[in-house]
């Protein structure tokens, strides 16, 4: 049973953490001339208040995995994947796609600026998030090249864009438990396997973890997708209320209370590929119990 005290502490290097990646994410994303809206744009998307899970994830994991707090380049690599989540928001909402109007308790980017700045902000974003990868500093030409193609591949066909496209062709059709499944892999899964791959990669660990570790992202994405669709109906989470009325998710075909076993399920083995993976420390493990069990206590 984790303790009082050891909550606290919890917490306190949370809040570190989080603090560490706003201030490097400010620098990595300068404030543009008072003309230079698109700048403006993939501040607001990049540095709105958010739960920043997966930067959180990459460091935590990488230093449960042996690698040493302060190594150069893991902040960067987590303001990398920050910055590649917060441009499939911005195109996840604009009008041609989910048409939100809020997101983190604020109007979307399209709302502020236009469609057309958060198109470009979104691009800009994603060319960024490469371009820091790519300097990253602290890990060998060849890490720093498999840390690429993790991003890349986690963003394109096979992942974000592909998810994206299923849900918005396929999302107000009928379809089967597996199809569903299928579409929130590449919606949520591919990228929590790109950061903690990632992490791997700043840690140096052997390719056993790093299988497991992608056993872990799969289990992971489905729970977070499973708790994004229980959520919809809630309020409290900074997003339009009820944008899946008329889609086929699990809940609309399943119950909420299936889902909620099933997603648990997911929590069980995510859990215990992670242990087998970081033998060592304790920090992503009681980060993600903690997480879960307070975005839970909303449903109970």
């Amino acid at each position: 049973m984790t303790n009082a005290k050891e909550l606290l502490s919890q917490e306190s290097e949370l809040r570190a953490l989080r603090d560490a990646l706003h201030r490097r994410l400010d620098q990595l994303l300068p404030a543009g001339g008072e003309r230079d809206r698109v700048s403006a744009a993939m501040r607001e998307g990049a540095l709105a208040p958010g739960k920043r899970i997966r930067p959180l994830l990459l460091m935590l994991a990488a230093c449960d995995l042996g690698c040493d707090k302060n190594h150069p380049g893991l902040l960067d690599l987590a303001c990398a994947v920050e910055m590649v989540h917060a441009a499939s928001l911005v195109l996840d909402d604009i009008p041609c796609m989910d048409n939100a109007a809020l997101r983190r308790g604020r109007p979307t980017i399209h709302r502020q600026f236009g469609q057309d700045v958060a198109i470009l902000a979104a691009v800009a974003l994603l060319s960024n998030a490469f371009g820091v990868v790519a300097a990253a500093e602290g890990l060998s030409d060849a890490c720093r090249a498999q840390a690429v193609a993790e991003l890349s591949a986690a963003v394109g066909l096979q992942g974000l864009v592909q998810g994206q496209f299923r849900d918005l062709n396929e999302g107000n059709v009928a379809r089967s438990e597996e199809a569903i499944a299928d579409t929130n892999e590449l919606k949520t899964s591919m990228l929590f396997s790109a950061t903690l791959q990632m992490a791997a990669l700043a840690a140096d660990a052997s390719p056993e973890i790093r299988q497991k570790l992608g056993f872990f992202a799969r289990d992971l994405g489905q729970a977070f997708q499973l708790l994004d669709d229980l959520a919809d109906g809630h309020s409290g989470t900074g997003k339009d209320l009820n944008k899946d009325e008329g889609k086929s998710t699990l809940v609309a075909l399943l119950g909420a209370e299936a889902v909620q076993q099933r997603l648990h399920a997911h929590l069980h083995s995510a859990d215990q590929h992670l242990s087998w993976a970081c033998q060592h420390g304790l920090a992503t493990r009681r980060f993600m119990h903690s997480w879960f069990s307070q975005q839970l206590a909303t449903f109970s």
